[in-house]
Formats: C-alpha cells, structure tokens, sequence
C-alpha cells in the first residue's frame, strides 16, 4: 500500500476509535477520596464536643441564655466558635448565620426564642442546590418543662451535633459543587421548632433542598435489651410526599410511586455507599418517617416540600432518653460509643460529599409504554451531568435491581422490557463519575420542590 493512502486509513482509523470512545457512556466511578473520607473521623473531636455540651449542665429551650457556662445560651454560642474555627482554618470558606423564631405551644407555654446556628459552605458549581446535614442541639429532663435540672443530651442529641461539626471539619477544604449546610437546630424536644425555623429559612433564601441527613440519637450501640451492634445504623424515610396534593395521590395510587419518594429513593442512595465504602457497616432502610409514634427534625422539611431522611443508631436505650439522672438512668458520656458513632459521621460525610459533587437529579422524568413490549424512558437534562443510567427493578424489590448507562441523551428505550413488570428511574452522573441519587417517574418521585408546597 502507498504510503499516502497507508496514512489516510491510520487517520481514519484513529479518528473513528476516538468518536467511538466519545460515545461511551459515562459510568459511576468509584473515588478514592470517598475511602479515605471513611476513615478520617476523629473520635477524639467527637469526644471533645459531646463533653464540651454536656458541660453547659441543660440545655433545655427554656434554660438560660445569658450565662456563659450553663443553659442553650451558652451552648450556642459554643457551637457558632467551633464553626468560626473551622472557618478560619479554611480561608474563610463558612458563612454562619443565626436563623431565629419566637414561639408558643404545649411544651413552649410562655415565647420563647428558637435559634439555630449554621454554617454554610458555598458550591463552586451549582451554590443554589443544597445539601443539608442537622442535628439538635437541646435536652430534656424527664419533665419537658423543666428547664432547670441537669439533662446533658450525651446521646440525644450532642451526638447528632458531633457528627455534623465533625463533617464540617473533614469537608471544610475539600470541593463541592452543591452548597452544603451545617445546622445545630434547638427546640426540637418543644416540637420541632428548630427544623421549622431551619425550613423556612431554607424556603426564604430560595435554597433548592436536595437533601437534609437528620441525625438524631446516633452514638449508641448497645440497645436496652443488651444487645451490642456496632455495624448498623438506621435510617427512616417516608414513603409518600408528606405535601402531595389529591390529584397526584390518586395518580400515584394507580400507578405506583408508594415506595419511591426522593427522600425513600435518598436513603437507598445512602445503603449503596456504605455498601462501597464502609465494609464494616451497614444502612438498615427503615420503611417509615420516624420511630413508631415519634418525630424528629426531618419532618418540618418533608412538610416543606424537601427530600429529608432521619439516621439513628440500631439499638435504641430508653434508660438514657428523656430521663432524670439518678442511678441507671441518664443520657450521659459514659453511654457513648465513639467508634461507632466515628462510622456513624463516616457515612454522613460520604453522602454529603457524594451528592454535593454529583449533578442534579434528572427532572422532568416521565415512562411510556403501554400496550408495547419496550419501555421509553424520558427526563430533562441537568447542568453539571455528562451522562445518564437508567434504573428498572421488580415492582416488590426493595433495591435497583438493573442499571444502563445511556450517555448524555434525554431518553431512552428499554427494548423487551415491559412497562407493566417493573418500576423505572433515572441518575444522572458527572464526568468524573458521581452519580445522583435515582428518580422516580412523575410527582411521586421529583426531587424538585412542588409549588403547593408550604
């Protein structure tokens, strides 16, 4: 052969392996960073901040906030040090702000001023999507009204509030393309005024909430019965939006969509990391809102129009909650397990790094199919994405069974795969290989905040 045309059919042999490399499809990949993020938790610093609460005595909405030692005064202002320090190590990389409600209800007779106190980390991509991790910063004594003996809140909720300052930490200089929001909320044992004060304020700031890790009660691994688990962590979330209007209950109810709420769709995502990353831990999905006939901090998002999940330990101890110290009773330091609760800290700060770093959820996700034997998939694109995987599983399955990598289309078929047999979804997965959590088809499913929503 000519050397001429030799040369010629190298270059086209070339430039058609690179168009063909072009238009394979991006893929999840899994991150280093993500592995040593699991094992960066400082019991140490988790330590040091659940002795650090327990020493203001209560802190009890209705306690003092004027002293410097004793009451939720005092441990706030503790909390908006520890974030200015971490700020400072940073370059300044957190905003703190002081959101604040005045309120009155059963457990709040006389007002009382509710202030939360957040620290926010500004995306460098995408800064009006947000990822939210909380935790509640008040106590209780047995009585909900007494604001005046000891109750330290070792477990319920200093832990919580470890966690999220410890994430703060380990994610303060590290990338994120979506913001994320620290949050140390109080009056939650008062009836979940902080979260209400954290929402609206959320809502009033046009934050686009793709998230919020509720962690309450998440540092013990010994259960009342005497069980010891250190390798389990539970994490609620509802089923069905808490704000669907009439007309798309009815179209979920006969069409599916029962299971397969954001924040339902949030958790599976949060089960598949610690399956990846923390081999000697494992996410418990749990079918429901809260704990049977108890509430927590996540519920005023979900009211909100939010994607939010509730994380608390395996083994609940009734003995150290909402109980007067005396003798085998109190929710003290000594009923900590920092280990656990450093694996506990591990798989928040994986997600939130996770999902800040990844695109949107795909929006606009629809399926058609009917009287067919192939299934269409459709959704609108989002920034940041440089493909697509479409998801399908058996109608009784609990996890995504099957997944496709589609690339960077706006629809794809499912050739033999009938509508009627399976539930459908779409991630969407970044250049680097930071895949979304999936959505679910329709209303049902949107991560998106519905304008009835309020």
């Amino acid at each position: 052969m000519p050397f001429c045309r030799l040369l010629t059919a190298l270059v086209l042999l070339a430039s058609s392996g690179a168009a063909l490399a072009a238009e394979v499809p991006v893929q999840p990949a899994e991150h280093p960073e993500l592995h040593a993020l699991a094992s960066a938790p400082s019991e140490q610093e988790l330590r040091g901040t659940i002795t650090a609460l327990v020493g203001f005595g209560t802190r009890h909405t209705l306690s003092d906030t004027r002293s410097d030692k004793r009451g939720i005064g005092a441990a706030r202002r503790w909390v908006k040090s520890r974030f200015e320090r971490i700020g400072r190590d940073c370059g300044g990389c957190l905003e703190i702000v002081t959101p604040s409600q005045t309120f009155t209800g059963e457990r709040a007779p006389k007002p009382v001023e509710v202030m939360d106190v957040v620290a926010i980390k500004r995306g460098n991509g995408d800064p009006d999507r947000v990822i939210v991790i909380t935790g509640h910063l008040d106590s209780r004594a047995s009585d909900v009204q007494d604001a005046t003996h000891d109750a330290p809140g070792a477990n319920d909720d200093a832990s919580g509030v470890a966690a999220l300052i410890e994430a703060a930490r380990l994610l303060s200089k590290q990338d994120n393309r979506a913001t994320l929001v620290f949050a140390a909320l109080s009056g939650e044992e008062q009836g979940l005024y902080g979260g209400k004060v954290l929402a609206d304020y959320a809502v009033a700031h046009g934050w686009r909430v793709e998230a919020q890790l509720n962690n309450d009660i998440v540092g013990n691994s010994r259960g009342q019965n005497g069980v010891r688990d250190n390798t389990v962590v539970r994490v609620f979330s509802e089923g069905t939006k808490s704000n669907e209007t009439l007309e798309q209950a009815s179209y979920r109810r006969y069409h599916g969509g029962e299971v397969d709420s954001p924040s339902r769709n949030l958790a599976r995502f949060m089960e598949h990391l610690a399956d990846r990353y923390l081999p000697d831990f494992r996410v418990r999905m749990i079918y429901r809102t809260d704990r049977y006939g108890r509430g927590g901090d996540q519920v005023p998002f979900l009211r909100a129009g939010f994607p939010a999940v509730r994380v608390t330990e395996g083994h609940e101890d009734y003995t150290r909650q909402h109980q007067d110290l005396r003798p085998g009773y109190g929710d003290t330091v000594d009923g900590i397990d920092f280990r656990y609760l450093a694996r506990v800290t591990a798989l928040n700060a994986i997600t939130l790094a996770s999902l800040s770093r990844a695109p949107a959820p795909p929006t606009g996700v629809d399926v058609k199919g009917a009287l067919a034997t192939d299934t269409t998939v459709m959704w609108h694109k989002v920034p940041g994405a440089a493909g697509y995987r479409v998801h399908w599983r058996d109608t009784t399955a609990p996890q995504w069974q099957h997944a496709r990598a589609v690339g960077d289309v706006d629809h794809t078929v499912l050739q033999d795969v009938v509508i009627d047999d399976w539930f459908f979804g779409v991630s969407s997965v970044s250049a680097d290989g930071y895949e979304s959590p999936v959505v679910f088809p329709g209303d049902a499913g949107s991560f998106e905040r519905s304008p009835e929503a309020h």
